[in-house]
C-alpha cells in the first residue's frame, strides 16, 4: 500500500477529485444536511469508489466507523449513470441503506433514479401456500389462527408482501414456512396466484430499476444456485458494490458446500400430504409415506443427543443407532420419491414434490458417503432439529471463477478486512490474488479521535484463558466498572458457556437489570437496553458486530476473550487440518487473521458517533503477554491504554462530563494507505 500523493511545493496541493468534492465543506452534503462534517476519509474513498467503477476494476476498502462509506459508494455509483447492485450482509444495512442513505443523497443532488429493494423469496408472502394455510386453519391454535386472518386481511388490502412490513409474524414463528415460497415449492408461472405474488413483483421491479439493493445471500443464490430469478440483473450490471464484506467468505463456504436440515425433509413431507390431498385424494400409500418421512427426521433427531451441537461428521460414524437411523431415513426419502413419480403426472404440486424428493436423496445420499479431500462433513443441531453439511476448505477457486464471470467492476467493503494494515487474508479467501491484476487497495481510518473519546483497559494478573477460574476473575475484574457505569453496559463472550456463567455470577453479585441472549429475541434485547440506560447485556457471537447503538446508551464494552474459534468446530479443524498437510502455517495464516477480524467487529460496538465516550475492556492477557498480542493491538483503534481499574473508574464516573463541542470537520488520524 502507498501513501497519499504528497504536496509539490512548486504546484500545491493535488487537485481534488469531482466527486470527492461533493462531501467537502463547500459541496452540497455540507450545505443541505443538517450536522453533515467533510471527513477526508469519506472523500477519498468515493474518489477511489468512482475510479474503480470508471475502469471496471476490483477494489477492497476498509473504512474505519465513522467514515460515512454509505455515502462514499452510493455518491458514485448514482452519478455514474450505470446499473449498479449493492449487496449488504444484514437486513438492518440493506433498510438503512434503502430507506434512508439513498432517499437523503437524492434529495440533495435532485436527482430522481430508479432503485429497487430486493430480497430472497422467504421474505416474501406466498397467497398460494396462503390460502392453502388458510384451508386448514381449523388445526392451528386460537392466536395462530388470529394471527393467518390479520395476515390475509393485511395482504387482501393493500400490504406490500414484504413480510418485514408485518411486524405481528417474526421469521422464527412456526408459520413462516407455512405462507412462504422456496425454491422448490414455488409453482412459477403455473401458480394461480401468480399475477399477485409479491416475489414477483419484487423482481419486475428489480429488473427495471438503475440501482439495486440485495443480501449476500441473494447475491450467492443466484451466483450458485440460479434459482432466484434474477439471472437476467447481473450480467446486466456495471458494477457490484459489497458491504459488509467480511461476512463474504463464511456465505460463500455455505452455497458451494451442500446442506440438507429436517427443516427441509418435514417441509417436503407435508407439502406431499398436502399435494395428495388436493391432487391425488384416492391415493392413501402417498399421505401415508409422507407421514412415515416426518416421523423418520424425528427419530434421526433423537440419536443426535438432546444438546445443541456443531460437530464433526467422525463423531456420528461409531454410533450405530444413528447409521440404522440415517438409513432408514435415506430409504423413507426413497419411497416417496417413487410413489410421487408414479403420480406425478396428475398435478404441478405432485410433480414438484417429486422433483424436491429426488434432489433431497441425492445429497442426503452425498453426505453419507466417503467425503471428498477439499471439503469437510459436519452436523449441527439445534432444539428439535439438525441439519448436515459438507462445506469446502477453500471458496477461493469457485469464487474466483463466478467472479470473473460478471464483466462488472467490484468492490469490496468493511469496517474490519485489514489485519496489520494489510488485505492478504480477505484477498486470498476470495482468490482475489489468483486475479490478472491485484485488486486496489486503501485502509481508511475513523475519524473519530479515539484519545479522547475511548480507554483501553487491560485488567492485570488475569489467569491464562483456559484456566476453570477465568470468567469467575473476569467478572471480578468487572464489577466495579460496571458499578461506575450504572449499567449501560455490553459484555460480549467468545462462548455462550461462559456467558451463562457469567449471567449467574452478576445475579448474585449486582443490583442492575441483565438481559441476557437466549432469554429474550436479539430485538427485545436491543430495544430494552436503550430503553432501561441502566442495564447490562450479555450476549455471544451474534452481538459482536451489526449492532449500532450510539449515544451514552452505552458507556462500556467488555470482551472477555480473543476470539479465536474453537479449536473444535468441524470446519475450523479440517482446515488447520488441510493447511497443516500442505506445509501452511494455519496460526498465522487462517486462526490469527480471522480472530483479528473478529475482535475489530467486537471494539467497534463501542463508538459509533462524534460525541460518543466509553471505555474498552478486555480481559485476555495474551494480548500482552504473548508475541502475536502486538498484531492484534496495531489493528484496535488508536486509544490510550492502562492496566489500573482506577483509571477506567474514573473515566467512567466522569462520562456525565459533556465531551467539548467538535469542530465542524472531524479530524482523520492514523494513514489513509491507498494507491
Amino acid at each position: 500500500m502507498s501513501q497519499p500523493p504528497a504536496v509539490d511545493a512548486a504546484t500545491g496541493p493535488p487537485a481534488i477529485h469531482p466527486v470527492a468534492a461533493l462531501l467537502d465543506r463547500a459541496g452540497p452534503f455540507a450545505a443541505q444536511l443538517p450536522g453533515f462534517m467533510p471527513r477526508q476519509s469519506q472523500m477519498a474513498m468515493a474518489a477511489l469508489v468512482a475510479d474503480t467503477l470508471e475502469a471496471r476494476d476490483i477494489a477492497v476498502i476498509e473504512a474505519g466507523t465513522g467514515t460515512g462509506k454509505t455515502f462514499a459508494y452510493l455518491l458514485p455509483a448514482v452519478i455514474s449513470g450505470k446499473r449498479v447492485i449493492i449487496s449488504t450482509g444484514t437486513k438492518n444495512l440493506q433498510q438503512q441503506l434503502f430507506f434512508r442513505d439513498l432517499p437523503a443523497l437524492l434529495r440533495v443532488l435532485g436527482l430522481d433514479l430508479s432503485s429497487a429493494l430486493l430480497k430472497g423469496r422467504g421474505n416474501y408472502l406466498c397467497p398460494h401456500r396462503l390460502g392453502l394455510t388458510l384451508e386448514s386453519v381449523t388445526l392451528f391454535e386460537h392466536e395462530d389462527r388470529q394471527l393467518l386472518g390479520e395476515l390475509a386481511q393485511w395482504h387482501s388490502g393493500g400490504g406490500s408482501g414484504d413480510l418485514g412490513d408485518f411486524p405481528a409474524l417474526d421469521e422464527a414463528h412456526p408459520l413462516w414456512p407455512r405462507i412462504t415460497s422456496s425454491a422448490d415449492n414455488c409453482l412459477g408461472q403455473e401458480c394461480p396466484d401468480f399475477s399477485r405474488c409479491p416475489l414477483m413483483e419484487a423482481r419486475r421491479e428489480a429488473l427495471k430499476a438503475e440501482l439495486v439493493v440485495i443480501n449476500h445471500h441473494l447475491l450467492f443464490a443466484d451466483m450458485v444456485l440460479k434459482e432466484e430469478g434474477v439471472g437476467e440483473l447481473l450480467p446486466g450490471a456495471h458494477a457490484l458494490i459489497i458491504d459488509e464484506a467480511h461476512l463474504l467468505p463464511e456465505i460463500a463456504g455455505q452455497f458451494f458446500g451442500e446442506r440438507l436440515s429436517s427443516r427441509q425433509l418435514i417441509e417436503l413431507a407435508r407439502d406431499s400430504e398436502g399435494a395428495a390431498l388436493k391432487e391425488a385424494a384416492d391415493d392413501l400409500p402417498l399421505r401415508q409415506l409422507a407421514a412415515g418421512l416426518e416421523q423418520a427426521a424425528r427419530r434421526l433427531r433423537r440419536t443426535l443427543g438432546p444438546s445443541e451441537q456443531r460437530a464433526p461428521w467422525n463423531r456420528l460414524l461409531d454410533r450405530a443407532e444413528f447409521s440404522a437411523q440415517a438409513d432408514q431415513l435415506h430409504e423413507m426419502l426413497e419411497q416417496l420419491r417413487q410413489r410421487l413419480e408414479l403420480v406425478q403426472g396428475r398435478g404441478r404440486e405432485l410433480a414438484l414434490c417429486c422433483e424436491r424428493a429426488g434432489r433431497l436423496s441425492t445429497i442426503l445420499a452425498t453426505l453419507l458417503s466417503e467425503q471428498a479431500q477439499e471439503s469437510v462433513r459436519w452436523y449441527e443441531t439445534s432444539e428439535q432439529g439438525f441439519a448436515f453439511n459438507r462445506t469446502p476448505l477453500s471458496v477461493a477457486e469457485p469464487f474466483r471463477q463466478a467472479l470473473t464471470g460478471y464483466r462488472a467492476a467490484w468492490i469490496f467493503t468493511s469496517a474490519t478486512l485489514a489485519v496489520g494494515q494489510k488485505f492478504d487474508h480477505f484477498i486470498a479467501q476470495l482468490g482475489l490474488d489468483r486475479l490478472p491484476r491485484p485488486p486496489r487497495g486503501c485502509v481508511l481510518p475513523s475519524p473519530f479521535d479515539y484519545s479522547r473519546q475511548a480507554l483501553l483497559y487491560l485488567p492485570a494478573q488475569m489467569p491464562e484463558p483456559n484456566q476453570p477460574d477465568f470468567t469467575h476473575c473476569w467478572i471480578e475484574r468487572l464489577l466495579p466498572l460496571l458499578r461506575a457505569s450504572r449499567g449501560g453496559a455490553f459484555l460480549l463472550f467468545t462462548s455462550h458457556r461462559a456467558l451463562r456463567e457469567a449471567a449467574t455470577l452478576l445475579r448474585q453479585q449486582i443490583d442492575l437489570p441483565l438481559l441476557v441472549q437466549g432469554e429474550l429475541s436479539r430485538r427485545a434485547m436491543l430495544e430494552r437496553f436503550i430503553e432501561r440506560d441502566d442495564a447490562l447485556l450479555l450476549g455471544a457471537s451474534s452481538f459482536w458486530q451489526g449492532v449500532d447503538i450510539p449515544g451514552q446508551s452505552l458507556r462500556l464494552v467488555a470482551i472477555d476473550k480473543l476470539p479465536f474459534a474453537s479449536p473444535d468446530d468441524p470446519v475450523t479443524q479440517a482446515r488447520v487440518d488441510a493447511m497443516r498437510r500442505q506445509g501452511g502455517n494455519p496460526f498465522n495464516d487462517y486462526q490469527l487473521p480471522q480472530a483479528v477480524v473478529s475482535l475489530k467487529q467486537g471494539v467497534g460496538r463501542l463508538i459509533r458517533g462524534v460525541t460518543d465516550r466509553g471505555v474498552l475492556v478486555i480481559g485476555d492477557p495474551r494480548l500482552r503477554s504473548r508475541s502475536y498480542g502486538r498484531i492484534f493491538r496495531q489493528s484496535l483503534p488508536p486509544m490510550p491504554v492502562t492496566d489500573y481499574e482506577a483509571q477506567a473508574v474514573e473515566f467512567l464516573e466522569a462520562l456525565c462530563s459533556p465531551l467539548p463541542a467538535a469542530d465542524s470537520e472531524m479530524p482523520d488520524h492514523g494513514q489513509t494507505a491507498c494507491p
